[in-house]
């Protein structure tokens, strides 16, 4: 069972992911963070196999967040999470710093499960 850490400043999609993600038995979220701040914390605290990173949030950004997390962790396993009219660009750039692929919101069970089992 593969450890997932859930980062979104909305409590209430962080939610929802974790139940999208608990719902599949190979994968357990351990942890919920607020901001890219939490995300690099739980990283060391928790050691995930993939974190589900929310692009947009306050004190630092999930672009942020996810170029500290490949110097300190180039193992960890990023997922950006976005709302549908924040992609294009953003997608190219998350990719290009190391992020294994991007999910929007709202979310589909489905493509969010299948986006984690391919990691």
């Amino acid at each position: 069972m593969k450890k997932v850490i859930v980062v979104d400043d909305s409590i209430a999609i962080a939610r929802q992911l974790e139940k999208i993600i608990n719902s599949c038995a190979d994968f357990t979220v351990t942890a919920r963070g607020r901001n890219g701040t939490d995300a690099i914390k739980l990283n060391q605290q928790e050691k995930p196999d993939i974190i589900c990173l929310d692009m947009n949030m306050p004190i630092m950004d999930g672009m942020t967040a996810l170029r500290n997390l490949r110097q300190i962790s180039p193992e960890v396993k990023v997922v950006m999470v976005t709302s549908l009219g924040g992609v294009g660009d953003k997608y190219t750039e998350a990719i290009r710093l190391g992020a294994c692929d991007v999910i929007s919101k709202p979310f589909d069970a489905d493509i969010v499960i299948k986006t984690l089992q391919k990691i």
